[in-house]
């Protein structure tokens, strides 16, 4: 069974005057490139982008060409049933030049995005070694370390704020992640937004 990522207009604030940045134009993927993998991306119907996992390729990400540092980022999205994904934030490419790597690995700070109940809107150092960023996924309590804020089959809405070092998180307008990490904005205060699809086989 393939799995899907459904995106729908997300958009950024990028500059001191609040102004909103549609980042997906509904009809293209212009400004935007596959990476680490060879999942595949496209317009769907009712102008969103979806994303589709496939067999052998490792984790892909649909990234955008501009970098971005401080913003606020909000979109809506759908996952099917056991989906792991995430939105990359800041994040960068390494290994760009080494065989099999689809333009270099991404890497950096992700915006959890699973079925729930789950980790949804928590922090994840991807590709970083550093594993989970957000505390509480780490938590060995199950009260603590998943929730059931996103709502499976339905589109949840996600806003996301990146000011220095702190990335807030709300998921259908519940508070979840409230991360201040010094050492993960050093390496990226600027970098890609990114889809992800987690690899397969």
């Amino acid at each position: 069974m393939a799995w899907s990522c459904l995106v729908v207009l997300p958009v950024v604030s990028a500059n001191a005057a609040d102004e909103w940045i549609d980042l997906f134009d509904g009809k293209s993927l212009d400004g935007w490139s596959v990476k680490s993998g060879f999942a595949t991306y496209k317009v769907g119907k009712g102008g969103v982008i979806v994303g589709t996992t496939k067999e052998g390729s490792p984790n892909s990400f649909l990234t955008s060409d501009a970098q971005y540092g401080d913003f606020e980022l909000q979109f809506e999205v759908k996952v099917d049933d056991g989906l792991n994904s995430g939105v990359q934030i800041r994040s960068l490419l390494k290994n760009v030049d080494a065989e099999d790597s689809y333009g270099g690995r991404l890497y950096g700070p992700q915006v959890e995005i699973e079925s729930g109940p789950g980790q949804a809107g928590w922090i994840y150092g991807e590709a970083t070694g550093r594993g989970w960023l957000s505390p509480e996924p780490q938590s060995k309590d199950a009260s603590v370390n998943q929730h059931d804020h996103f709502k499976n089959g339905k589109w949840n809405k996600y806003r996301v704020v990146a000011k220095g070092a702190t990335i807030k998180v709300w998921i259908n307008g519940h508070p979840l992640a409230d991360l201040t990490d010094e050492e993960i904005f050093k390496t990226h205060p600027p970098g890609m937004i990114g889809l992800h699809l987690a690899g397969r086989g």
